[in-house]
């Protein structure tokens, strides 16, 4: 990766770490913390409320950043976007409103095995509450899903599929394109966690055909408290709001209320604008880089993580060995070592990495494997970073008194 990229990072300028935990959250680059700051400096009011100035100019900053995501994934329209705290909320929305939209008793959701419990969770909660079900479509130890094996598991009442593009553990691309259109010709709609592939891939919702896509800004090099839910314009015009409040209203009487137009439906309360506005800007500076540019240094980064890891004996990489269906996503164990037991000696030689089951527990389960350890890379990250990182995992067992 480019040093002038990477010296955009103050933490990562200012701190002799390596820190390789993308995929839990992404360190922000200095413009994306100016933003914040230009908009409580100079833009501070609450957009939609006000006619004066400020609050015009406050709300023109926070529908221009919805504007700038509608484009970034190539949805139809901005209305189509819907601004939440983060992707478990957009996830938790968009279960909700279907729940009271669109589901019903004997209703049945297809979740992926290897989801994070945030696309799991709300599927689970909402199914006990309608008298429907939920069942799980499995993968294999590679993390693939095979295409024959939807199909079959489609029911004639599976109204709703939930699965993430790029999963968290193994970092393989899932063919959502092929998905979609499996389920909609069964009538079941797509629910896509883009939260571990929109850092990585160019996203495009239009054409990979997903009826919902959600992820947050802070793996996005955002900040943290901005999430997106897409949603197709026809779906959610025809589903009731998810909260009540300010600003999702077009007139309230005692007795009578009538709701605003999208996306102002999906938002009740002060919305989060400064969050916006930067996420506007982490948009523009990935667009600035390229993603063809971020692919090609996140995978040579990656290739070369993972040919050192297979040179390290008792080091067992989890799914594939291929550089290119792992995302900037490598998950291991070594054997005999708790995971957090990695995890701390790493976080002792300054090299920040994840430990546990990654919010992923079934997936763990059906793996046979309680735990594992993650290293995740960003485009921040550098050779150095992976030496640093292969330096200490050659060490560790024998750091826990064990013959390498």
């Amino acid at each position: 990766m480019n040093e002038a990229i990477r010296n955009q990072f103050p933490i990562i300028r200012n701190n002799d770490i390596a820190y390789l935990d993308a995929a839990a959250t992404a360190q922000k680059p200095q413009c994306v913390i100016d933003a914040l700051g230009d908009f409580y400096t100079s833009l501070n009011a609450n957009p939609m409320r006000g006619v004066y100035k400020l609050s015009i100019d406050a709300t023109d900053a926070y529908e221009n950043a919805r504007k700038k995501v509608a484009g970034f994934i190539n949805a139809s329209a901005p209305e189509e976007i819907i601004f939440t705290r983060n992707a478990t909320e957009s996830i938790n929305l968009g279960a909700d409103i279907l729940s009271r939209g669109m589901l019903g008793a004997g209703d049945d959701i297809l979740v992926a095995t290897s989801e994070h419990h945030s696309n799991f969770l709300p599927w689970k909660k909402i199914a006990g509450s309608i008298g429907g079900s939920v069942r799980f479509l499995d993968c294999d130890a590679q993390g693939e899903y095979d295409a024959q094996k939807l199909k079959e598991a489609l029911l004639p009442n599976t109204k709703v599929f939930a699965i993430a593009q790029v999963s968290n553990v193994f970092g393989r691309l899932n063919p959502i394109k092929e998905f979609a259109r499996i389920c909609h010709e069964n009538g079941t709609i797509i629910f896509v966690d883009g939260s571990q592939s929109i850092p990585h891939i160019k996203i495009d919702v239009r054409d990979i055909d997903a009826d919902f896509f959600a992820f947050s800004g802070h793996k996005l090099y955002g900040p943290m408290g901005i999430g997106v839910l897409y949603g197709r314009k026809e779906l959610l015009d025809s589903l009731p709001p998810f909260l009540e409040g300010g600003e999702m209203i077009e007139y309230v009487s005692k007795e009578r209320v009538t709701y605003a137009e999208l996306p102002h439906k999906y938002e009740a309360g002060t919305v989060s604008g400064a969050d916006a506005y930067a996420l506007g800007t982490a948009i523009d500076f990935i667009n600035q880089i390229g993603y063809d540019e971020i692919h090609r240094c996140e995978l040579c980064l990656t290739d070369y993580a993972l040919n050192g890891m297979k040179k390290i004996p008792h080091v067992n990489i989890i799914g594939s060995d291929r550089a290119d269906e792992h995302h900037g996503i490598i998950t291991f164990t070594v054997d005999d070592v708790h995971p957090h037991d990695i995890a701390s000696i790493f976080a002792d030689a300054g090299v920040c990495i994840r430990a546990g089951h990654h919010c992923a527990q079934p997936l763990h389960i059906l793996l046979g494997i309680p735990s594992t350890a993650r290293m995740s890379i960003g485009i921040y990250n550098n050779m150095d970073d992976i030496e640093r990182f292969l330096g200490v995992l050659g060490n560790i067992r024998e750091l826990m008194g064990y013959e390498q």
